[in-house]
């Protein structure tokens, strides 16, 4: 069976109809029945069942197809890594990282690296401020961002692991006497905001507008790196949202970290600009969907 015989079978085993795979890949409707006539000779026996109405596949039929149906991928696995070594680079997969959990999702790390021993996997920390621009530029693979996002060049592979936000205040603040705060102590302080513009859509999902009675969550202050929010929290009366596992890999003694009452989950998932998916890309998605979502 010749390639081009396997790809009009699995197309057709798809479709189910003749039609829509000859427009599928771009050939004549007789290329098609010429193709699987010459595959039922050659194995002995009937692959699909056809009448005037419909198209399904045989026992036989279903078997093939769950026997070929690896060979386009490992086709492909093969010419991204000859495209790859063409361009002079190396198997290695770099991730990027907005947040700071990066040892949580050791067990996805560990996963990937001992199924395709053949890839380096390097994971960077990436900054939220301009968030997307180090996919764009190709210096990074994947990116681990919060979710939603919605750029048009960027597809979103599956979510990865969810956690609660919690508020960050110094450690003498009057809020820490109260345990725990509600949304609605950010309508009256404000919050954080990035020194340069984000989709509104996607700094909504992690700090938002408004409280859930409807006031407005000012912007109070502007930063340019996560980095720079505790210092001026530790210092002042400002308050700020952030993620729950900021409390235990940004613990520091004059910042507490409080649970908000009525707090939305965060989201976090796997992002990769779509004109640069690769294998190595794909092999990551594959491995945290099979090992499902880490809560936290």
């Amino acid at each position: 069976m010749q390639l081009r015989d396997i790809e009009i079978f699995l197309t057709l085993a798809d479709e189910l109809h003749f039609g829509r795979t000859a427009e599928r890949l771009h050939i004549a409707q007789a290329s098609v029945s010429q193709s699987i006539a010459k595959q039922e000779r050659s194995i002995g026996g009937k692959l699909f069942e056809r009448t005037s109405r419909t198209v399904r596949l045989t026992a036989l039929g279903q078997q093939l197809r769950e026997d070929l149906l690896p060979i386009p991928d490992a086709l492909r696995r093969s010419l991204d890594r000859a495209s790859l070594a063409a361009r002079g680079g190396t198997a290695v997969l770099r991730v990027g990282m907005i947040g700071e959990n990066a040892y949580d999702l050791l067990p996805f790390w560990e996963a990937f690296r001992s199924r395709h021993a053949q890839w380096q996997l390097k994971v960077r920390h990436s900054p939220f401020v301009h968030p997307f621009e180090s996919l764009r530029r190709g210096d990074i693979d994947v990116l681990v961002a919060w979710l939603p996002i919605e750029e048009p060049d960027l597809s979103v592979g599956p979510v990865i692991c969810t956690e609660p936000m919690v508020a960050m205040v110094r450690a003498a603040h009057p809020l820490v006497d109260e345990k725990k705060v509600s949304m609605e102590a950010f309508g009256d302080r404000g919050l954080f905001g990035p020194s340069a513009p984000q989709p509104s859509y996607w700094e909504e999902a992690y700090s938002p507008f408004a409280t859930p009675s409807g006031r407005t969550i000012e912007r109070a202050h502007a930063v340019a790196s996560c980095e720079e929010v505790p210092t001026i929290v530790a210092t002042s009366d400002a308050i700020d949202i952030t993620s729950a596992h900021a409390a235990r890999f940004a613990a520091r003694p004059d910042i507490t970290y409080l649970p908000i009452t009525d707090s939305h989950l965060l989201r976090w998932g796997l992002v990769w600009k779509s004109d640069a998916e690769t294998e190595p890309v794909r092999a990551l998605a594959r491995v945290v969907r099979e090992l499902g979502v880490l809560t936290q």
